[in-house]
């Protein structure tokens, strides 16, 4: 009998490597002859690039950029045979800030086209997976172009400046020096929203204030942004107004179809491919994924929903295993999830689940995999 595991981590508890760990201690627990197939899954943001090394034996390639205000940091790129994954949060991330220092009016995009253009610098790199949660920035992505070589004019033909607050005086743009690679590379974006860039749903109104902005700084940051995708349209012939994911990191979304010729994916389509998960669940009898709180949210694109239409499609059985279940979460059985458990015993405080999560996960799992081993052996040996 085979298990595969496919989890997202718990945040704030357990990371998807501790949950693979405490699937083999329960298979360990029952004592029956079991395998444990764990994928790590990682969702765009922060530590991406370190879950799929860690777990493909990539290596770490590392560049010169400069963080979200333009100072000068070392940050790096993952290289896994001829593909390159760039973590946006690595240079333009908002953990690069302190609290006091988080202004979308103010921040760019730059640093993270420093790593690309690093990348695409790379003689064994043919193909760029851009990873882009999890940012301080609010620029659509023109600080990113820049860096790989566009002229953002204004009225007068002087380089705008960098930032968010700049992007309404560009006038025209001048693509004509990017990198001449970005017509050569193949480019995904892990994009795991569905916002367009402008409007109540988009960049700066859902992500804006988070990353520092008031509502006076959302209303302008949306402004820009409209002003941007105008002129994308009439210089470049973009339309990005309404593309779904968009308006994902603050506007990058657009930036890197618009002005990279970037492909916008669902992140967790794009990592399950890179784990090559179809060739593993020909060979599994169940599929354990989960996360930290499974509720009607998960049906928007999260990981969980994700990996069951992928085991269902081979007819795989799919058990859900999360730190808490909320409302809604019945309504994901038409997704192809066959069971859900929440690993609390009892009513207890988040603090208590939290310190005690890995205990509490491997008893659940230790009673999921009794179960159903017991009707898979039984069923197998009356076939």
């Amino acid at each position: 009998m085979k298990i595969l595991v496919a989890s997202d981590s718990y945040k704030g508890s357990l990371s998807t490597f501790e949950v693979i760990e405490a699937v083999k201690e329960a298979v360990k627990r029952v004592g029956i002859n079991i395998e444990v197939l764990g994928i790590p899954i990682a969702d765009g943001g922060e530590g991406t690039v370190e879950v799929v090394l860690q777990a493909l034996k990539g290596k770490k390639i590392h560049c010169k950029a400069t963080d979200p205000l333009g100072r000068p940091i070392t940050a790096y790129f993952g290289l896994i045979e001829h593909t390159a994954i760039v973590e946006m949060a690595v240079a333009s991330g908002l953990t690069k800030l302190s609290h006091i220092e988080r202004n979308p009016l103010d921040t760019t995009t730059y640093g993270t086209g420093e790593v690309i253009r690093a990348a695409l610098d790379h003689p064994e790199v043919k193909k760029l997976i851009i990873a882009i949660g999890g940012s301080a920035t609010n620029d659509g992505g023109v600080g990113l172009a820049q860096a790989l070589g566009l002229r953002a004019l204004d009225e007068k033909g002087n380089e705008i400046q960098l930032g968010g607050r700049h992007i309404d005086k560009i006038a025209k743009l001048d693509t004509c020096n990017m990198h001449p690679r970005l017509k050569k590379v193949q480019i995904q974006v892990i994009c795991d929203v569905i916002n367009p860039l402008c409007g109540p749903n988009g960049a700066s109104a859902v992500y804006g204030p988070q990353k520092g902005a008031t509502p006076e700084m959302v209303e302008q940051l949306d402004k820009n942004l409209l002003h941007l995708a105008r002129i994308l349209e009439k210089d470049l012939g973009k339309d990005v107004l309404n593309l779904p994911g968009a308006g994902a990191a603050g506007g990058t979304g657009a930036g890197l179809v618009a002005f990279c010729g970037a492909t916008l994916e669902p992140g967790i389509e794009v990592i399950l491919d890179l784990f090559q998960i179809d060739e593993h669940l020909k060979d599994v009898e169940l599929v354990i994924t989960g996360e930290g709180r499974t509720d009607f949210q998960t049906e928007f694109g999260k990981a969980v929903i994700g990996i069951a239409k992928r085991a269902k499609r081979f007819g795989k059985t799919v058990v859900c295993v999360s730190g808490a279940l909320g409302e809604g979460y019945q309504e994901l059985y038409q997704h192809g999830i066959d069971a859900f458990f929440s690993i609390c015993p009892r009513p207890i405080n988040e603090q208590e689940s939290m310190v005690r999560a890995y205990s509490y996960l491997v008893d659940t799992l230790e009673n999921i995999i009794r179960l159903y081993a017991k009707n898979w052996f039984i069923t197998t040996k009356c076939g």
